[in-house]
């Protein structure tokens, strides 16, 4: 049987492909640690209060 090896051009397209998902990889890594640190982060006073008067402001229309 005659064993055929990659051509260097296929290794390098290879190469560059598992590059490539690596990256894609670290790029999502990283990306779900910014979004777990954005959804932990407190919500701020001010921003709860506009909530607070949004709410009771909605609720006197009911």
């Amino acid at each position: 049987m005659i064993e055929q090896r990659p051509s260097p051009e296929r290794r390098r397209a290879s190469a560059a492909v598992d590059e490539a998902r690596l990256r894609q990889q670290a790029i999502g890594v990283r990306l779900r640690e910014l979004f777990d640190e954005v959804v932990n982060e407190q919500v701020p006073d001010e921003f709860l209060e506009i909530l607070r008067r949004a709410d009771s402001r909605g609720s006197e229309k009911a």
